[in-house]
């Protein structure tokens, strides 16, 4: 395990964006109607927003960015980090997060950087912004976390394609010495499971051909399961319940007994929102009761890295908090990678929800 603490750190706002494109597990082809239930029931979805192949993850959270930025009142040229975490970028090279700085209009001194992660990428563009800011001179960081994953899976695979949603998110975080705080962190990686979650060409390793076009069937003995690509996204179920539901719990344990605390003084557990079977599954083994792991994955899907912030959102936008909320946050997947961390959503945080609306 890799257990660590950050002080004086606060995150003052979360705003999330998804396409107004949205898209009703009981309306999908693939699906009978008896089917589409039965999915619905066992994953928790039943509906997600999706890309138009048009917007990109890059769009959604520059939108998020403006609204929080906004809300909070902080000067563009205050704000000395900029993270994007995403596996969608939008090139393969310049980075992304250079190209938010110009859009946004921040400082050519930001601090800017990509982080190629999913589904724990939260956890760590908090850890990296966190550090960033406590290290150094820098005070006003924004991470961005965001995916338009839906733009990599098969609309042939019953498997995957339904499952994913897509989302920007925009966290804004500032050092503030005067005001003592302290996050902990525990986080983790298993590259052997590279397998797990993936997609085969696209890359330097496996550059694109024209046969990566070409439609496979995923179960040689079993062709109602669909088929995809070599660039499309392929997911082997299994191995992802038996990681999750065995390192998840782990992680929140681990920051738990570093810090002396219990399940019951946390008020929320925001776990990556991965489907209602795996994550029901993890809280009931860490036996968290019900009303403290909230869900989004009804109304947006699995979101990968965005889950958590799009999470945070849903549940607090339209609550008056009356205190602060000690929180465990916990993000797996793609990787294989893990990470939680513990620390007080102050009761002045600002949220923000919007749909992000092609001209």
């Amino acid at each position: 395990m890799s257990l660590f603490e950050v002080e004086n750190v606060h995150i003052k706002g979360v705003a999330a964006c998804v396409p107004n494109n949205l898209v009703k597990t009981i309306d999908l082809e693939m699906f009978s109607e008896k089917d589409a239930l039965v999915f619905s029931q066992n994953t928790g979805i039943n509906q997600r927003y999706v890309s138009d192949g048009t917007i990109c993850a890059s769009d959604l959270c520059f939108q998020a960015a403006e609204n929080i930025i906004a809300k909070l009142n902080w000067q563009k040229e205050e704000i000395d980090v900029l993270i994007f975490v995403s596996q969608s970028p939008d090139y393969i090279l310049p980075a992304t997060s250079n190209l938010l700085q110009n859009r946004l209009g921040l400082s050519k001194d930001c601090f800017c950087l990509d982080i190629s992660l999913g589904c724990s990428g939260y956890i760590y563009g908090l850890s990296l912004v966190s550090n960033l800011l406590q290290n150094s001179k820098f005070n006003k960081g924004l991470l961005l976390v965001g995916d338009t994953i839906s733009t990599y899976t098969s609309s042939e695979d019953k498997s995957v394609h339904p499952l994913f949603g897509d989302a920007g998110t925009a966290t804004a975080i500032k050092f503030d010495d005067k005001k003592p705080s302290k996050w902990n962190f525990d986080i983790g990686t298993d590259g052997s499971g590279l397998e797990a979650i993936k997609v085969k060409d696209g890359g330097a390793r496996n550059r694109t051909k024209v046969n990566s076009f070409d439609y496979h069937y995923i179960k040689k003995e079993d062709e109602t399961s669909g088929k995809r690509r070599a660039v499309d996204l392929h997911l082997n179920g299994i191995d992802v319940f038996n990681f999750a539901i065995k390192t998840a719990p782990n992680s929140i344990k681990n920051i738990l007994e570093e810090t002396g605390s219990s399940i019951e003084i946390i008020d929320y557990f925001f776990l990556h929102q991965a489907n209602l079977f795996m994550n029901e599954t993890i809280r009931k083994r860490l036996k968290i009761e019900r009303e403290k792991a909230p869900y989004s994955i009804e109304n947006f899907g699995n979101t990968n890295g965005a889950s958590i912030p799009l999470t945070i959102v849903q549940l607090l936008k339209d609550k008056s908090i009356e205190k602060d909320l000690k929180v465990i946050m916990c993000g797996f997947g793609v990787g294989l990678s893990w990470g939680s961390v513990m620390m007080d959503l102050e009761k002045s945080l600002l949220t923000d929800m919007s749909f992000y609306h092609v001209e």
